[in-house]
């Protein structure tokens, strides 16, 4: 069985449109897994013309209040685990706040591996997004595995949307964003399942 994993299209909230590479990538999966932020319904709708779509609510899904914030599923044996992967603002306006004074160079999301395997202790595989950052690790037997994000904040973009006065949470992430020393590359992931294990790869858009 071969997934297509997603995350953080932000579209067509920030991103005017989808990339083509996107579709290229996920022709022929059998199913897409979206771990929010997703940004509107058109997106789901596309999405859907290549395989069934299984999606979670992120932080900036107001317009989609339908979907869950979780979800867990079985896939050839494995139980799969799908969260956006944000935390109460108790845990994380103070991380991102030390992110912002540190000039973004303190990466902001420590914890959050753990915080994920306590959420779904079960699980043989977490999907998440939400950091916006491409990472594949595994803990206590768990692959966890975000896919990155096809809307990626560049320090432009990031400028440009401090101009609309946004709330402090975001002003501050925005503040992180924007001095960091390296951006990550749009991306998407691939699961594939088979009696041998699961497989995850990160395919840069």
């Amino acid at each position: 069985m071969r997934i297509g994993v997603v995350a953080d299209t932000h579209h067509p909230e920030f991103l005017d449109r989808l990339p083509e590479r996107l579709f290229d990538t996920f022709k022929g999966v059998d199913l897409i897994l979206h771990a929010g932020d997703v940004g509107g319904r058109e997106t789901l709708e596309r999405l859907a013309l290549l395989a069934p779509v299984q999606a979670v609510r992120g932080d900036h899904d107001r317009s989609l209040p339908e979907l869950p914030q979780e979800r867990v599923l079985e896939a050839e044996g494995r139980r799969i685990a799908v969260v956006h992967g944000n935390r109460s603002r108790l845990i994380e306006e103070p991380v991102t706040f030390v992110g912002t004074v540190s000039l973004g160079y303190l990466w902001p999301a420590p914890g959050l591996d753990g915080w994920l395997r306590a959420r779904f202790p079960d699980a043989d595989v977490i999907v998440h997004g939400h950091t916006h950052e491409p990472r594949l690790r595994r803990l206590e037997g768990t692959l966890i595995f975000n896919p990155g994000a096809v809307y990626q904040v560049t320090p432009a973009a990031a400028r440009a949307r401090l101009q609309g006065h946004p709330g402090w949470f975001e002003w501050s992430w925005l503040q992180v964003v924007r001095h960091r020393r390296r951006h990550p590359e749009p991306s998407v992931g691939i699961l594939d399942l088979d009696e041998k294990g699961v497989r995850a790869s990160i395919v840069p858009l």
